[in-house]
């Protein structure tokens, strides 16, 4: 099948050429036709698979061909949960959106609202935003959403976990109630599908890959290590393999920094990424990361999720996930677009738990190897990590929260979710 035969204009068609592109994606060919039919749809698909395209692509055709407004008010919103993955989207947008008179512009958390509401003062067609600020500026009154015609929900999982059900609630609320909606998450949990049943109208199910599955173009191998060991072996792993670009997972800030650190001092060149950071220091970490001036690139779940780095060829967990499907978005990072990568994980002991809990999502008896020199004691407890740094709190050390807007309450009409899993949440509103 090639992307002609899905009924997209020739504006988009010369710009999917121009990216290099000639075949859809699994989940494109799915997801395209019933979106430029008008119907909702929920759609899972792996990170990678291009389904970012999926659904910007039809949006795009919709409201090339509707009636444009002078004003040019909104008219397709796209929700995300992280602010990297806000840009990515719109960075998405831009480009295949340039043979049409649309604009589009991103509204995110933790940099000056000004500029982004002069953006929106001149008038927007498509709205990407981190559900915190467009709370925030709905709330000063300088945002409308009565024209939207088209609702995203972007890594709705995310969404979940990262406790924004309160405030896609509130969004939803001052939404036309006639509206197309579109939700993509990488998992089909009970609490997604809750959340469906009370957005969506007889939506398209579209499933281009097994729920929760890996792709089978990423090796996936388990080291283990003694914990104390886990600084020295990545760090040997990365100069003896001559390794050029790796992608490491931490479960804490903290631990991020530390990392970090010790990975200078050896002579890496590296960066972390967290809530903690600046948005300047992240966009420059991520931006020396791809042009080859990093090495190494250290990060929190919520940091790294919706991070589009082409051909990446390791993806290093330095620290297990508590929560098996982070197991799945992290590793995802690699074998992307049809390449081959490598997921590596370093396993102590006190992880057994979220090892067993991941080879049970995945459905995989996950590889494992010994590396001479560096393998557990084997008397070593296996005493789960304490609450501290589990489920509960992934990525530590919360920003106090504001009092209008960020300190949302846990009920909701969507039914329930998980406990709250990371404070990253505030960083990227």
């Amino acid at each position: 099948m090639s992307f002609n035969s899905l009924g997209l204009s020739d504006a988009l068609l010369k710009a999917i050429s121009k990216k290099g592109y000639t075949t859809p994606s699994p989940i494109q060919q799915k997801a395209i036709p019933p979106i430029l039919e008008g119907k909702d749809v929920l759609a899972s698909a792996q990170t990678g698979t291009g389904k970012t395209a999926g659904f910007t692509l039809p949006i795009l055709q919709i409201l090339s061909q509707g009636q444009h407004l002078r004003q040019r008010p909104i008219r397709a919103l796209i929700l995300t949960p992280t602010r990297e993955l806000a840009a990515q989207i719109l960075a998405n947008i831009k480009e295949y959106s340039e043979f049409l008179d649309l604009k589009s512009t991103v509204i995110f958390g933790g940099v000056n609202q000004n500029p982004q509401v002069t953006q929106l003062r001149q008038g927007v067609d498509i709205l990407v935003a981190t559900p915190g600020r467009l709370i925030d500026l709905q709330n000063q009154g300088l945002i409308s959403l009565a024209k939207v015609e088209i609702l995203v929900l972007d890594e709705a999982d995310r969404m979940l976990d990262m406790g924004f059900v309160r405030d896609i609630e509130r969004i939803i609320k001052v939404l036309p109630s006639k509206r197309q909606n579109l939700m993509f998450s990488a998992t089909f949990s009970k609490d997604i599908k809750k959340l469906a049943m009370g957005i969506l109208h007889n939506p398209v199910h579209v499933e281009a890959t097994p729920e929760n599955t890996t792709v089978d173009a990423i090796t996936q191998i388990v080291y283990p290590v003694a914990k104390e060991k886990k600084t020295e072996l990545i760090i040997k792993l990365i100069t003896e393999g001559n390794w050029k670009q790796i992608l490491v997972f931490t479960r804490t800030k903290q631990g991020a920094n530390k990392l970090t650190e010790s990975m200078i001092s050896a002579g890496i060149k590296a960066a972390a990424i967290h809530g903690n950071k600046g948005q300047g220091a992240r966009t420059k970490a991520l931006a020396g990361f791809k042009d080859g001036s990093l090495t190494a690139l250290v990060a929190t779940d919520i940091a790294a999720r919706g991070l589009d780095i082409p051909l990446l060829p390791h993806v290093v967990n330095f620290e297990l996930p508590n929560i098996p499907e982070d197991y799945v978005h992290r590793i995802g990072r690699t074998g992307r677009a049809g390449a081959n990568g490598e997921a590596i994980s370093l396993f102590s002991p006190d992880e057994t738990v979220f090892l067993r809990d991941i080879e049970k999502l995945v459905g995989l008896k996950l590889p494992v190897q010994n590396i001479k020199g560096f393998e557990p004691d084997p008397n070593a407890s296996k005493e789960p990590i304490k609450q501290g740094q589990g489920r509960q709190q992934r990525d530590s050390t919360p920003k106090k929260p504001k009092t209008d807007t960020t300190n949302r309450s846990s009920n909701n009409s969507f039914g329930p979710r998980r406990p709250s899993q990371n404070n990253d949440r505030h960083s990227n509103r």
